[in-house]
């Protein structure tokens, strides 16, 4: 077979022939030759870089499928102990140093979210058809910057999606969400690290205002926490916030393995507050491969790799509470420093900064152009990109119209070298485009 050519006519064929394992992978590295290097991609959230330990263990156990007990007993330990870590550091309220939290893992946060609101739904509705009460029209009530999981959500289970208003940081007014709140409210989300800018969300002010509407109208309506980004920020950098299960309105939270719990993708955790919020009628117990199980998941089959590598960050990688503690607040004073460079460009004439600094937002850089100029924010996108640089650009919609942004996520694979390449980068990319209006003028 002719490696030049393409796998069939259409490309979309099981070719006839079989290649040689080394002549697949040159096949597969060809195909691969557009995608850009991890590393140089400043736009997501996952992470890139684990050590050379956690890969080889992960690989190590990549064959188990965790859903197999009766085979992986040991597996499905780790499992559960992660479950218990990440329960106690959202501090729930467990009756004992080893009393079992209530959690799942899952394939990122998107199923932990949809698994969430299946829960809260369920809840609603028991309740409702125990009162003899219609269970027919179930709403939520979302901020307008939540996760398009969230907006799968309410299509995919017939949920109303009540979008309350947005601050001018783009995060939920407490206030008008709550307002949104009736008796076919199965929950109101709070974000804990919103995609475009990274804020926090007031989770505490939301709490308050829930109890006081749940008491005065007779409601039992609960808080989910979308910690899918700040989960494993905020408790480091900011631990005084109080935004978990110490507020007693929060049912339930999510927090993605993948992006600042430091494990490659894909793997995410639901916890509950207790099993009150985990209908029963969710929990499926059946007999696989010679052992009785239960299960609360979308999916089936997975691997036990990324549960084990969450195991080893958690543990190890100098992590520990005291290591994710250095990392966060590393990242933390890496974007503030970049923030401030950026904004530094044209003697600050340039770019306005749009993140928050000092610990207040996700360790994330967003910034956008100062002043209307004869190029955008998507022209210096599509020109970074041109020197190997993913740095993406987007349009967000805020109360008085659409603004363009680009943004930066801060990881720990992102060296100095590159910082300061890409720094090199726009400043040039600037110039030439402020170069070519000059002359277009003259």
């Amino acid at each position: 077979m002719d490696l030049s050519g393409s796998l069939s006519a259409s490309g979309y064929r099981i070719p006839q022939e079989s290649i040689t394992a080394d002549r697949a992978v040159q096949r597969v590295q060809q195909e691969l030759g557009q995608d850009i290097t991890p590393a140089l991609n400043l736009a997501g959230f996952a992470t890139t870089s684990m050590e050379p330990e956690a890969e080889a263990l992960m690989m190590g156990h990549m064959t188990k499928n965790i859903t197999h007990v009766e085979a992986y007993p040991a597996a499905n330990a780790i499992e559960r102990r992660c479950i218990n870590m990440i329960a106690r550091l959202f501090h729930a309220p467990l009756d004992s140093n080893d009393a079992p939290a209530v959690g799942v893992s899952s394939l990122g946060s998107s199923e932990a979210i949809m698994l969430s609101v299946l829960a809260a739904k369920y809840r609603w509705r028991i309740a409702r058809e125990a009162a003899d009460k219609s269970a027919s029209r179930p709403n939520m009530v979302l901020g307008a910057a939540v996760h398009v999981c969230w907006k799968k959500a309410a299509v995919y289970f017939d949920i109303e999606p009540r979008y309350c208003a947005s601050t001018v940081q783009q995060t939920m007014d407490p206030h008008e969400a709550v307002s949104l709140v009736d008796e076919n409210t199965i929950l109101v989300c709070a974000i804990m690290g919103t995609t475009y800018l990274g804020n926090y969300e007031d989770v505490e002010l939301l709490n308050d205002l829930l109890l006081e509407r749940n008491a005065r109208l007779g409601l039992d309506v609960a808080i989910h926490v979308d910690a899918a980004a700040g989960g494993f920020v905020v408790p480091f950098t900011r631990p005084e916030l109080r935004w978990d299960f110490r507020l007693p309105a929060v049912c339930s939270i999510n927090v993605s393995g993948h992006k600042c719990t430091l494990t490659y993708a894909a793997v995410g955790w639901g916890i509950w507050r207790s099993r009150q919020y985990l209908p029963e009628q969710l929990l499926f117990y059946f007999d696989y491969c010679g052992s009785q199980q239960m299960s609360f998941t979308l999916n089936f089959s997975k691997s036990s790799a990324h549960v084990l590598g969450q195991y080893y960050q958690l543990l190890t990688h100098r992590i520990g509470m005291e290591g994710y503690r250095t990392i966060m607040n590393r990242l933390t004073t890496v974007a503030d420093s970049l923030g401030k460079a950026i904004v530094a460009i044209g003697s600050g004439s340039r770019f306005l900064l749009l993140s928050k600094t000092g610990g207040d937002g996700l360790p994330i850089v967003v910034w956008r152009l100062k002043h209307q100029e004869s190029y955008d924010e998507h022209d210096i996108s599509r020109e970074l990109r041109i020197r190997g640089l993913f740095v993406p650009a987007y349009s967000m919609t805020t109360k008085t119209g659409q603004i363009k942004l680009l943004r930066i996520v801060v990881r720990t694979d992102l060296s100095s070298t590159t910082q300061q390449n890409f720094l090199s980068d726009l400043q040039e990319v600037v110039q030439e485009f402020d170069s070519r209006s000059t002359n277009y003028k003259a």
